[in-house]
C-alpha cells in the first residue's frame, strides 16, 4: 500500500470550519484502510490540544500520541482548500496533509512535507494542481512506497 496515492488526495475542497477539513482528512486515512474510524476522534483531539497548523498555508494534523493502536499502517492524505480554512488567530490552511504514521515513522513523514511545502513555489504548484496525478508529482517525490 503506498503511503501517498490518488485515492487519498482532494481537490477543490471546502469545509466549514478547520475540525470538519481534519474529519476529512481522516477519514481519507480511514476508507485507505490506513487506521480506524477512531482515529479521526484522535486527531480532533489533537487539534484541541496543540494547533497542527505549520504556517505557510499548510496543515498537518495527526492523533494524539495515545492514538498509535488505532494506526493499521503508514499513510498520507491531502486536501487542498482553494479558499483556505481558518486554523484559528487569523491562519489560514490552503493544504491539509493528514497523516497516519505506524511505528516511528511520524516525526520523518512530517519533516519530509514540512520541507516540501517549505518551498513557496512547491507550494504555489501544489496549490495550483488541476489533477490529483500533478499534486503527487509535486508532494509525492520521496514519500511513496
Amino acid at each position: 500500500m503506498s503511503i501517498l496515492s490518488k485515492d487519498k488526495v482532494k481537490l477543490n475542497a471546502s469545509a466549514r470550519d478547520k475540525f470538519e477539513a481534519i474529519r476529512m482528512a481522516g477519514q481519507l486515512l480511514v476508507a485507505a484502510g490506513h487506521a480506524s474510524v477512531e482515529y479521526i476522534d484522535k486527531m480532533i483531539e489533537r487539534e484541541q490540544t496543540l494547533s497542527t497548523y505549520m504556517g505557510g498555508g499548510l496543515a498537518i494534523p495527526h492523533g494524539t500520541n495515545d492514538s498509535k493502536e488505532l494506526i493499521r499502517s503508514t499513510g498520507l492524505s491531502v486536501i487542498q482548500f482553494p479558499q483556505g480554512i481558518d486554523f484559528g488567530e487569523g491562519e489560514k490552511a490552503y493544504l491539509v496533509v493528514g497523516i497516519a504514521a505506524a511505528g516511528d515513522d511520524h516525526l520523518d513523514i512530517l519533516t519530509s512535507v514540512a520541507t516540501v511545502c517549505s518551498d513557496d513555489d512547491n507550494m504555489r504548484r501544489i496549490l495550483q494542481a488541476s489533477t490529483e496525478e500533478e499534486l503527487l508529482a509535486i508532494l509525492g517525490s520521496g514519500m511513496t512506497s
